[in-house]
């Protein structure tokens, strides 16, 4: 498998920073601008246009800002969902009148920041029942439901009533982690919830009956699983024919979307889950998963297996793993300061590896498909690193990662609005942006990154 030749290279500052850690940066599901949450209780909004600061949301937190995820799917407004070491989850409100021109100019870019300073943010409402620091949040497809965790181990899942009045139902406490909930993730699609956390697991809800429950417990990772993150719905691997994209989109669509994790253990790893019908019943049983049928019935239980295991490129540990739903390419950042880009692509032939063996294949092409999981056998894929960035905040550590649509000046003159932007969020506080270039020529990225 020929390997990609690419670089990221500095693009451009978001300013001005944080004089704080920052800790994640959500970029907004539809307008050009990204939430940065900050040591300093408050969350940022910046411009993905021009890199500057939009608005300071300040005044609903007593401690750190540690997560915030946009609502999707609402015209007209965004809603802004916070988590804090406070315990608390906040819920804030603003009418779009910014961040919103296709084709920027100096002066529409100057109003769009007058109105921001003008207009600020309502605080709507704050969700009160954990007992200590919100680590995550995360809106399901449809926007109606909420789900929150804790390092108090438990998970919440809360239904906005859209009732007019800023009202929200608690549906669901989970409290089957045995540690410390770092994140949540809903499924691209379906109302499905998958949580890691200090006890090195992951985990996997859906709801049966008006209940909540845990359908799959996955045990992979050899220390805390800090970070997850969804494959696209249409995702294929890159430099594929058309045909071969569709067969492969055909062959895996019992399987669904696939997850990545990353952990302590330097690690990041992406799942399958096994098609129930090429499953025995054997396979799916609570004996088998370890999962207590009084939690679920042995009929929603779920298989998830290992499909890769990313090749080795972290000497400490992976904060964050972010899977572009675009270009299917997976960035993870961590404790040692590194950015790293991974690319999956078909690979004709050969034996399979095992999954686990990537650990130590630094940047070579591999495939990583195992005879074991659903993936087709004659659509094997190989994942190889296409970039590296050492040191990219300095010595700070890198906390978070996130994709988002390209939307500055440049890329618009240059008719080039389908590129993307790596979102890198860190230690210090500061706000960069990364270009990404692809020399083979099939594909054209710039991607800023932001601290």
């Amino acid at each position: 498998m020929a390997q990609t030749n690419s670089h990221l290279t500095l693009l451009s500052d978001l300013t001005p920073p944080s004089l704080e850690r920052t800790w994640l940066t959500s970029p907004h599901p539809t307008l050009p601008i990204v939430a940065t949450c900050s040591s300093d209780k408050t969350v940022r909004i910046y411009s993905l246009t021009n890199f500057k600061l939009l608005s300071t949301i300040t005044g609903g937190h007593k401690r750190s800002v540690r997560t915030a995820a946009w609502k999707p799917h609402i015209s007209g407004e965004s809603v802004l969902a916070t988590g804090s070491f406070d315990a608390t989850v906040g819920i804030w409100r603003r009418w779009d009148n910014y961040g919103t021109n296709t084709n920027p100019t100096e002066d529409n870019l100057a109003e769009d920041e007058v109105d921001a300073e003008d207009e600020e943010w309502r605080f709507a409402v704050l969700l009160d029942g954990h007992d200590s620091e919100v680590k995550s949040v995360s809106w399901s497809p449809s926007g109606m439901l909420l789900a929150t965790c804790a390092r108090d181990k438990s998970i919440w899942i809360w239904e906005d009533l859209d009732d007019g009045d800023n009202n929200f139902e608690t549906v669901a406490v989970m409290q089957e982690h045995g540690g410390d909930v770092k994140c949540v993730s809903w499924h691209p699609v379906e109302e499905c919830l998958a949580s890691a956390g200090y006890d090195d697991t992951i985990r996997l809800w859906r709801e049966d009956l008006d209940d909540w429950g845990q359908v799959a417990c996955i045990k992979g990772h050899g220390g805390t699983v800090w970070f997850l993150d969804w494959e696209g719905v249409d995702a294929s691997p890159a430099a594929a024919s058309v045909d071969l994209q569709r067969q492969w989109r055909e062959q895996v669509s019992l399987s669904g979307p696939r997850l990545v994790s990353c952990s302590d253990d330097r690690t990041a790893r992406i799942w399958r889950r096994v098609p129930k019908e090429s499953a025995s019943a054997a396979a799916l049983s609570s004996a088998a998963t370890g999962i207590p049928s009084i939690i679920r019935p042995t009929g929603t239980d779920e298989n998830w297996e290992e499909d890769a295991c990313l090749p080795h490129a972290h000497e400490l540990a992976i904060y964050s793993v972010a899977w572009s739903r675009r270009t299917g390419l997976i960035a993870s950042v961590g404790a040692d300061g590194r950015i790293v880009l991974y690319e999956e692509r078909f690979v004709e032939g050969g034996p399979n590896t095992d999954p686990g063996a990537g650990a130590g294949a630094d940047s070579e092409a591999m495939d990583t498909t195992d005879d074991a999981a659903p993936s087709p056998s004659s659509l094997r894929t190989g994942w190889s690193i296409v970039a590296v960035v050492d040191g990219a905040h300095g010595i700070y550590e890198i906390n978070h990662a996130a994709w988002a649509k390209r939307a500055d000046r440049a890329s618009e003159s240059a008719g080039t609005s389908e590129e993307e932007v790596l979102v890198t969020t860190a230690d210090d506080g500061s706000v960069k942006n990364l270009d990404r270039i692809e020399a083979a020529g099939t594909l054209h990225w710039q991607d800023p990154v932001l601290k």
